[in-house]
């Protein structure tokens, strides 16, 4: 069995089975300080990873105690925790594997393009109001800039600021065009964490790990979401496969986005995932500590990147 550890889970690999346990943590964004909401989050994981991996996402299971056996999966004792059960993927038919390797192909890309694009059409519309859409990319931004320009941070604090400042005004000459997506209904109940690997080429592709916890962060326009996956495959050496899969999305949901808004979308993302990076350094005791900070530099030049564009 291989064991790895997330910010909120441990994951199990046995055979070909997959469990996910929750840690009884609290953050601001979720709370699994307890065994039911630990339950219920498992439940509401199992549910919306089946829109998009039905066959892989099995249920759940509970974790039992008995004096007599200790602890068992689905056993007859006292219930002490709740797993999510999946089937096991093949690591090596995953997009940063293909992307690594070599291997992708147009195949490939057109594949994914159509499973996207259904998902998108068919998935529920989002409720959330133009302006509490507009408002949470502000919000995002402020603790973008409280985090990223601690000087404890090894990143260019020359740079950084005036990145930030670029960002800022982006999103502000953006207000309308990010509150028409909502007037226009493009925003839904989306993935909302869309990233390479976490797409398995099996047929049909499974597209697994949604952000299950916090209902408001699922809340994205596809391009948004399509931005975001293309910043991540850019950082693994894919940086066209961002700007085809936004054009054949597009054309498959006959719905083409303004441009400086796809742009937009992947500095701000990019520029989260910055701040998510370091971050991890603010942990009592972060995992791979060495790891961070390069990241989140990569992060800011695809951001810059991203905002030149337009430029």
């Amino acid at each position: 069995m291989v064991v790895l550890e997330t910010h909120m889970s441990y994951v199990f690999l046995a055979g070909d089975r997959v469990y996910k346990l929750k840690k009884p943590v609290r953050y601001p964004f979720l709370d699994f300080s307890t065994i039911k909401a630990r339950e219920n989050n498992c439940r509401e994981e199992v549910r919306l990873n089946r829109r998009l991996a039905a066959d892989v996402y099995l249920g759940i299971v509970p974790l039992t105690y008995r004096v007599s056996r200790g602890l068992s999966l689905d056993g007859d004792g006292a219930v002490v925790d709740w797993l999510v059960a999946m089937r096991r993927l093949p690591r090596e038919a995953m997009l940063d594997r293909l992307i690594s390797e070599d291997r992708l192909t147009g195949a490939h890309i057109d594949a994914l393009s159509d499973t996207l694009a259904d998902f998108y059409r068919r998935v529920e519309r989002s409720s959330i109001t133009a302006e509490d859409y507009v408002q949470r990319f502000f919000r995002e931004q402020e603790k973008n800039r409280d985090i990223l320009t601690r000087r404890d941070f090894a990143l260019d604090h020359g740079r950084t600021p005036n990145l930030l400042d670029l960002l800022d005004a982006r999103l502000t000459a953006s207000r309308s065009l990010l509150q028409e997506r909502v007037v226009q209904g493009r925003v839904v109940d989306g993935h909302g964490d869309l990233r390479p690997e976490h797409i398995c080429f099996q047929d049909p592709i499974a597209i697994f790990d949604c952000l299950e916890f916090n209902v408001e962060l699922r809340q994205v326009d596809p391009f948004d979401e399509l931005a975001y996956l293309g910043v991540e495959c850019a950082l693994i050496g894919a940086k066209i496969l961002g700007p085809q899969l936004v054009d054949k999305v597009a054309q498959r949901l006959s719905s083409d986005p303004p441009r400086g808004l796809v742009s937009l979308y992947a500095a701000w993302r990019a520029t989260l995932r910055a701040r998510q990076s370091v971050a991890h350094l603010l942990d009592d005791a972060p995992r791979e500590p060495a790891k961070w900070e390069p990241l989140a530099t990569r992060y800011l030049n695809l951001a810059q990147a991203a905002l030149a564009a337009d430029a």
